[in-house]
């Protein structure tokens, strides 16, 4: 009843157009001192600052910065030309190199609202000068980008691993598959409705253009391999991959490519502390959410609840995917998980489902979200890009939303894709 209520309180104030780090901090405040008593409210300050001081969380401001970093320089373009050179050839090519496009750049920033700003601004003008309708190149955008959320480094990732007390690696390792499966699925839908639009070749294909290309992304394409091989690797923890992350792409644009002035990269530094700022408020009243729960025990009421009516894992999964994809048509992804995590996880935990594989369940469930209005923050973007309605797009955008829910479904009742790389590389 507490959390339903507490729920029923936060969408308020969210309809009220007040911001979801405010209303969740109003809820948790609230709630302490209806039911802790005001004796409580001093803590508020130092609970917060705790929750947003979580070391593997300072990989976020840094991930988004390096991803700022890329939208300043010359990288994205580069990428870009490299993935037109292999994909151009196919009729629909453009939207293949879109798919292709965000795939590496999603290995840098994992950031989906990264990834329309650097991708869409080029593409999307490009496949409506081909003749895509301007709905169709908003669509594959916005659904192409939001497989940042899903292949690592992934900020969502990160952030769920933190709140559930994960290893971030770990949950890397899960996206990497199911990553992959995506981009070639919406692909393969792409290339469906080429055909049925009778959508342009680009250009045939050339070896000699397809090594130019490398040559010129190759600096580009070293900063995956330096991100996630040092993860991988045991060099580095995630969080110190990101400030490596960000001091690559400093070096390759400064004094590789010479093409990221001081100008730009202020702005890159401005946007990265705005995004960080909005992240780290949410996760600071979501701290508080969290001890206000964790100490009244509500998160086990409703696991033994629901236990109560099952204890299927898989009838769970059922009911967890139907609420968090309801959930992600109202909330950003970084708000849904701080918000939902502390109360499913005991959950979770209680009828034996693997925390790696509902992090990755969970994660894509967001990946749909950021697609399907009223919120959809990955869409509304790609819609701005394009110059296109919202609704329109989603129409458009219907046939990928599928290839989402199809990985999804997968990834869900065969567990294999999610955990195979993990038992390959841990055991059990």
């Amino acid at each position: 009843m507490t959390i339903g209520l507490m729920l029923v309180g936060m969408f308020a104030l969210v309809l009220l157009n007040v911001p979801v780090a405010v209303a969740l901090g109003v809820v948790a405040v609230v709630a302490i001192w209806i039911i802790q008593g005001s004796h409580m409210l001093p803590n508020v300050a130092l609970v917060m600052f705790e929750g947003a001081t979580n070391f593997p969380l300072l990989a976020v401001p840094l991930f988004v910065l390096a991803g700022g970093i890329m939208n300043a320089s010359t990288i994205s373009r580069r990428l870009i030309n490299l993935a037109t050179a292999m994909l151009g050839f196919i009729r629909g090519g453009l939207a293949m190199v879109t798919v292709g496009s965000s795939m590496f750049f999603a290995e840098i920033s994992g950031s989906a609202v990264a990834g329309v700003a650097a991708l869409g601004t080029l593409l999307i003008p490009a496949m409506k000068s081909r003749g895509y309708s301007k709905e169709f190149a908003a669509a594959i955008t916005s659904s192409a980008s939001s497989l940042a959320i899903i292949i690592p480094p992934s900020i969502p990732m990160i952030l769920y691993a933190a709140m559930a007390e994960e290893s971030v690696v770990k949950m890397f390792v899960a996206g990497f598959i199911p990553g992959a499966l995506g981009g070639l699925a919406l692909m393969a839908m792409s290339y469906y409705y080429a055909r049925k639009n009778n959508f342009p070749v680009e250009q045939r294909f050339a070896m000699s253009r397809l090594i130019q290309a490398t040559k010129e992304a190759a600096w580009a394409l070293s900063l995956p391999v330096i991100i996630l091989g040092g993860i991988f690797g045991g060099f580095v923890t995630a969080t110190e991959g990101a400030a490596v992350a960000v001091l690559a792409a400093l070096f390759i644009s400064l004094v590789i490519y010479r093409d990221l002035n001081w100008k730009s990269l202020y702005r890159a530094l401005v946007d990265s502390a705005l995004q960080t700022a909005v992240v780290m408020l949410l996760v600071a009243a979501s701290a508080l959410i969290g001890v206000f729960l964790t100490e009244s025990q509500l998160p086990q009421g409703l696991a033994k609840s629901i236990v109560n009516m099952t204890s299927n894992p898989y009838m769970v999964l059922l009911l967890l995917n139907i609420f968090f994809l309801i959930l992600g048509m109202f909330l950003h992804s970084a708000a849904a998980i701080i918000l939902t995590v502390p109360i499913v996880m005991p959950l979770v935990h209680q009828v034996g489902i693997d925390p790696v594989h509902f992090g990755l369940v969970l994660t894509l469930n967001l990946a749909i979200g950021q697609q399907t209005p009223p919120v959809a923050s990955v869409l509304i973007a790609a819609c701005s890009v394009a110059k296109s309605d919202i609704w329109a797009t989603t129409k458009a955008n219907l046939g990928f939303i599928g290839v989402l829910v199809g990985v999804l479904l997968l990834c869900t009742y065969v567990p294999w894709f999610s955990l195979v790389l993990i038992r390959i590389f841990y055991g059990g």
